[in-house]
């Protein structure tokens, strides 16, 4: 009831600190300790050591350092315990990867990878030119409606958040698209009358998970 009137939060993440808080009370249990009166910083402490000893993720830890501080600090301010006894707890340093980046080679292979006649080929090769060809973001990409594109003037009109831009593309993503909306299109959206510019293989808009498969494919 806290989490969700209080703290505002969503149920996906009132779900998540419920499993952190049952993971410490097993912990606990097995420590022999009963009661919360009886848990101190210390203790907690050591519980953060033993999900590092379990090689949990950095990001996982994290969560459950915010679980634990968001219970203590409600316990604390009902009075239950002396002290918010997760002030001192620290969560862990995330190491972000940096993205691993194509090189020109790897790029030039993707993009000639489809080259055949089917219209999901066709969708494939228009949908990896102009992705190339302008450097939009994925979802920008599948948001993309028909009358985004203006093949004579050869660009694309990108809209976020009220706001537009107007992003020019080359002769080969113009090639792949034209082909595209001729021969393939009408095909994929099986009749159904949509107005995105690139649909799945059911006529229905194309999703980002639809979009990465196609990708790793």
């Amino acid at each position: 009831v806290y989490l969700h009137n209080v703290k505002r939060m969503s149920a996906n993440t009132e779900m998540s600190y419920k499993r952190d808080l049952a993971k410490l009370k097993g912990f606990l249990e097995e420590q022999g300790i009963q009661g919360i009166e009886k848990v101190t910083p210390t203790t907690l402490n050591s519980y953060i050591l033993y999900l590092e000893k379990k090689q949990f993720a950095a990001a996982t830890i994290s969560r459950n350092i915010a679980s634990m501080k968001a219970f203590f600090h409600y316990l604390w301010k009902e009075g239950k315990v002396e002290g918010d006894l997760t002030e001192m707890l620290k969560p862990p340093k995330i190491v972000r990867r940096p993205p691993e980046i194509l090189t020109m080679e790897e790029v030039v292979r993707l993009l000639e990878q489809p080259g055949g006649n089917s219209p999901k080929e066709m969708r494939d090769k228009a949908m990896l030119e102009l992705l190339y060809a302008t450097g939009i973001r994925v979802t920008e990409l599948i948001s993309l409606k028909e009358v985004d594109v203006n093949l004579p003037m050869g660009y694309i009109i990108c809209r976020d958040s009220n706001k537009e831009r107007t992003i020019p593309f080359g002769g080969k993503a113009k090639e792949a698209l034209v082909r595209y909306l001729e021969q393939s299109r009408q095909a994929l959206s099986s009749g159904k009358g949509t107005n995105v510019l690139f649909t799945n293989c059911s006529g229905k808009p194309m999703s980002r998970q639809g979009f990465w498969k196609i990708i790793k494919n």
